[in-house]
């Protein structure tokens, strides 16, 4: 069977690139649109559940992974920036602050339909962050594609205080851990098998 990332993203990939087994990358086109009165988990599984089915369309005999990934500060959601202007005001918002990354994983076998789905939760606290913190690292790294403009990998590390959670890589966007259980569940080899 085939194994489909269902996600443009270059950090997931490299992420999946850790487990030393091929795939490929299909960038699903969904609504990601927030329902009115999702819960911010509800959401983020929701995306990752409809980016795997979405492929499934048109892939069959494969194994598809989506993964959705929000930052929850207090119940708002801080999703990637795309611009250093909104990147400035979510670093700001976040500054003495814990956000709660949540990222949601789907695991979908595209022939049978059957699917396992959940949501990882991540607490980063941060530091007061001044605007020459926040400059320095928007200039000094690429995070206007990451949620809430943090690549924790990168020279994000340098403004938080503390990290609590489950799976570090969930931070990261793709929690591997859930993921290597999931793709045992389907027989999918991996390095441990």
């Amino acid at each position: 069977m085939n194994v489909i990332l269902a996600s443009s993203s270059k950090f997931r990939k490299q992420l999946l690139f850790k487990l030393n087994i091929a795939f490929t990358c299909i960038s699903p086109n969904i609504n990601e649109k927030k329902l009115q009165n999702e819960s911010v988990t509800d959401y983020v599984k929701r995306l990752s559940i409809e980016k795997a089915k979405k492929v499934a369309e048109n892939h069959y005999d494969s194994i598809i992974i989506g993964s959705d990934e929000v930052a929850d500060l207090n119940g708002k959601i801080l999703g990637k920036p795309h611009t250093k202007k909104i990147a400035k005001k979510q670093l700001s918002m976040m500054s003495g602050n814990k956000v709660i990354f949540r990222t949601g994983l789907c695991v979908l076998d595209s022939n049978t339909g059957k699917y396992y789905a959940s949501v990882s939760n991540y607490n980063i606290f941060f530091k007061d962050l001044n605007n020459k913190i926040i400059n320095t690292y928007l200039n000094n790294d690429d995070v206007l594609k990451c949620a809430a403009s943090i690549r924790i990998e990168g020279l994000a590390i340098n403004l938080v205080k503390k990290m609590r959670g489950g799976d570090p890589s969930s931070i990261m966007g793709l929690p591997l851990l859930k993921l290597i259980s999931y793709l045992q569940k389907f027989n999918v080899p991996l390095m441990s098998d």
